[in-house]
């Protein structure tokens, strides 16, 4: 136990005792004892006065600080032996921003009230009192807080506060169920909450109330006033803060603190260690109960050290910011963008009004894009909607070529072409692709140069957390604007691999990023196997989570000794060839799906059902849909429709009349299907029997996850009984 012995002088006047005022936070006790001795001693003269000595041993108070962030501090209390200008935790890049880009925006906030803007010099000092704060409210190294918010500036500073005095915060958004937010607040053994705004608080509040213990409650934005608390049960004893005030807090405190010459005497500094944990972040649960991923500061620091060599982000860069803030991908990128310079804007629209250089999205914002467009193009006029379409069909075929030639065309052929028929291969290439490049710059600049300020994205757009759509990937291409894709778990923080603009393989998720490694396995006997073989993606690195907290066994199931996590994605290594088409693309990472989603039919034989519903969503008819199957001899699909675009091509085919305002459910069936065997004709598999399902699953109902993923097995359980009646 680190102890500290203190020393008061107490006096009395006659019989009226009274103690000497107690000092102010942190008030210099030297200072404060010469100024008492002096104050008794003349008092002494005039009779009727005792003092005497008290001493005391209290314990010293554990104070764990960011090495680098707190440097100034740790320079003047601990001598400035624990102090470092290395980056050892993550509030670490503060300082160094700070220091870098000071009067630079940093971020922009306009949709909260207050709109807000910082700049990095405002943003380090906001962390600094947001974490003060949680130490003055009695928040203890290694104590477990909740964060369930969303995207803000404030959810920024409220997570760094946390890491940056040595807490770790338990993530969630806003629009989770309420039993989840419980599940997680409980498991992580959480202290207290900070939560987006009192209408979350009124919503969780009865429930955490009668069913968690919290210390106390912090709202990022609006008033404490529109907090419906009164007569609810077990609100006593539950303090609550508003942002502003725990700010005020940790100011007041800090700056008693720097003014204080003994404050080394009531703490025991300590620096947040490298392997510490820094968040736990709950996964989304697609199959069953969400896992606590324990990421610790290193885990964070590789993807801010290493994610540059993708991104290539400049000072002054805007990026606009749309996933959850919580979301281990958005969070990452978060971080190591505003370690470069840039300027993050928090939004969920405005693309085009805000112009950013680069975007950091799930596949679903580029699916919704690609949309967009294409339903412009076909309400435009007969003429323009032909020549635009024949102007994209010529690109989609000229980058093609172009691929080939330059040897970035991907291939699964593992044995190397003759040099011969390489050659050939090339040269065919390169003639096609010269006879379409005048069309395909003549349509750049008629149509794509519009198309292109409207999406407003000027230097690339990078996708992760699910699996990008070759149809949305070549289209982009084919228009001029450059999307990256990446790939990425929860569980390695979560960046493993991205496509470089210097080798852009569409179909692929890139080459592994520094410091990565990549094998694939058998399934069965656990063997690595050839580059060009598909098996089970296992990846390695310094960003690989320490374990998922309290199950150990869930832990040992996904995480070899050696380090190898096991991502339970079904893929392959594209192999090195010296000629051919595939030639650069050695070495690039290739999904093909996940092994748990994998459909055994009666027949014996396996299915990818990511393969069929991607070729299907390319219909306008079709907003989802999940293919089942399992233990069946043939394949089924539950398809979400679009209904104004099946109203709209029922009209066109007169299959109903132009007033009509809706149509049976028979008729949408009949085609859905049409359009289900149009656009999977050219697939291994295909569909047999469709449920039509009116309402879209959505992450109320509790059928997709917070990122927008569907969760199947909870699909499949919630249609038991129609799907049984699909193959009756």
């Amino acid at each position: 136990m680190a102890c500290v012995t203190t020393t008061s002088l107490i006096y009395s006047i006659s019989c009226d005792r009274r103690h000497a005022p107690a000092p102010r936070f942190l008030y210099n006790v030297k200072k404060y004892n010469r100024i008492l001795l002096k104050t008794c001693n003349r008092l002494s003269s005039m009779g009727g006065l005792r003092v005497y000595c008290e001493s005391k041993v209290e314990e010293k108070k554990v104070r764990k600080c960011s090495p680098c962030l707190e440097k100034a501090l740790l320079t003047s209390k601990s001598n400035g032996a624990l102090a470092s200008d290395e980056w050892i935790a993550v509030p670490d890049i503060w300082r160094t921003s700070a220091e870098k880009y000071g009067d630079r925006v940093a971020l922009v906030d306009p949709y909260h009230d207050p709109p807000t803007k910082l700049t990095y010099k405002e943003l380090e000092q906001e962390i600094l009192h947001f974490s003060e704060g949680l130490r003055v409210v009695g928040v203890k190294p290694n104590e477990k807080l909740a964060l369930f918010a969303d995207n803000s500036c404030r959810w920024l500073v409220a997570d760094q506060g946390m890491m940056a005095m040595g807490a770790i915060n338990t993530v969630r958004g806003s629009r989770s169920s309420v039993e989840e937010l419980l599940q997680i607040y409980n498991h992580s053994e959480s202290v207290a909450i900070v939560v987006d705004s009192p209408e979350l608080f009124n919503r969780i509040a009865e429930t955490f109330c009668s069913k968690a213990v919290i210390r106390f409650a912090i709202l990022l934005w609006g008033d404490k006033s529109c907090l419906a608390i009164n007569g609810m049960d077990g609100m006593d004893g539950i303090s609550i803060f508003n942002y502003k005030e725990i700010i005020d807090l940790g100011q007041e405190s800090r700056r008693a603190l720097f003014d204080s010459d003994c404050a080394g005497q009531h703490y025991m500094y300590e620096t947040i260690g490298s392997d510490d944990i820094a968040t736990i972040v709950y996964t989304s649960g697609t199959t069953g109960n969400p896992k606590g991923v324990m990421l610790t500061h290193k885990n964070l620091l590789h993807q801010i050290n290493n994610l540059w060599e993708v991104v290539p982000a400049l000072p002054g860069d805007r990026f606009l910011s749309m996933l959850p803030p919580w979301h281990a991908y958005e969070r990452a990128c978060e971080y190591f963008i505003l370690s470069r310079g840039v300027e993050q804007s928090y939004t969920t629209e405005d693309l085009r009004h805000y112009q950013p250089h680069y975007m950091i999205s799930v596949p679903l914002v580029y699916e919704t894009l690609y949309r967009g467009i294409h339903k412009q193009i076909s309400t435009s006029s007969t003429i323009r909607k032909l020549v635009a379409l024949m102007f994209i069909k010529v690109s989609l075929a000229y980058m093609k070529l172009k691929k080939i030639y330059e040897g970035t065309y991907l291939a699964r052929i593992p044995k190397e072409p003759s040099y011969l028929v390489s050659m050939l291969d090339y040269l065919w290439a390169r003639i096609m692709a010269a006879i379409l490049l005048p069309m395909h710059m003549f349509a750049d600049k008629l149509v794509y140069r519009k198309i292109r300020p409207a999406i407003g994205i000027s230097k690339a757009g990078i996708s992760g957390g699910g699996s990008l759509p070759s149809y949305v990937d070549e289209f982009f291409e084919a228009i001029g604007l450059k999307v990256q894709n990446g790939y990425g778990m929860t569980e390695s923080s979560p960046v493993t691999a991205v496509r470089r603009l210097t080798c852009n393989v569409l179909g692929s998720i890139g080459h592994p990023i520094r410091h990565t490694e990549f094998k694939i396995v058998d399934a069965e006997s656990g063997e690595t196997l050839p580059d060009g073989s598909k098996g089970i993606v296992k990846v390695k690195g310094p960003q690989v989570m320490k374990g998922y907290y309290k199950n150990p066994m869930a832990t040992k199931q996904v995480l070899d000794e050696d380090g190898w996590l096991n991502t339970g994605d079904i893929g392959w290594i594209a192999p090195y060839h010296s000629v051919g088409r595939s030639r650069c693309c050695g070495g690039v990472i290739v999904l093909q799906g996940r092994a748990k989603d994998t459909i055994v039919l009666s027949t014996g034989e396996n299915v990818e059902p990511s393969e069929l519903e991607e070729a299907a969503m390319r219909s306008s008819l079709i907003q989802q849909i999940v293919v089942v199957g399992q233990d069946q001899r043939r394949l089924g699909a539950i398809v979400v429709p679009n209904k104004e675009e099946v109203l709209l091509a029922a009209k066109k085919l007169s299959i109903v009349d132009v007033n009509t305002s809706d149509l049976s459910k028979e008729k949408v069936a009949s085609l859905v299907d049409e359009e289900l065997r149009k656009w999977t004709s050219s697939c291994s598999f295909q569909i047999g029997p469709i449920l039509i399902v009116d309402e879209p699953l959505t992450i109320e109902d509790g059928l997709m996850t917070p990122t927008m993923k569907i969760r199947r097995d909870t699909v499949m359980e919630r249609y038991r009984e129609q799907i049984a009646n699909l193959y009756k």
